[in-house]
């Protein structure tokens, strides 16, 4: 893990968390929350500035563990940390809900 910027608000941006107060949440206790909000809205440089912050192992596993990601976001994250789609849980839940309305 890397070192971390106390103040989060320096280092993510404010418009990601229209719902929140950012400077608030717990870089740590939010890691999930802040790390979907980024990928999934965020641009290139936000994407590279949030791995830096919490390393790649971390950002992978949070990635990994979501029960939700879009289906961009999805496939972006699988291609850029190579690990195939099957291995994210929001990927197994969307196999498992197909396979109920059959």
């Amino acid at each position: 893990m890397t070192t971390k910027e106390a103040d989060i608000t320096k280092v993510f941006k404010k418009k990601y968390f229209w719902d929140t107060d950012l400077s608030s949440l717990d870089p740590e206790e939010s890691r999930c929350l802040i790390i979907e909000r980024v990928f999934s809205l965020g641009s290139v440089q936000d994407v590279k500035e949030t791995i830096n912050y919490y390393g790649k192992d971390e950002v992978v596993e949070v990635l990994c563990n979501l029960p939700y990601l879009d289906p961009k976001t999805l496939n972006f994250v699988s291609v850029i940390f190579k690990v195939p789609r099957e291995e994210f849980r929001c990927h197994q839940n969307q196999q498992s809900t197909k396979k109920q309305e059959s």
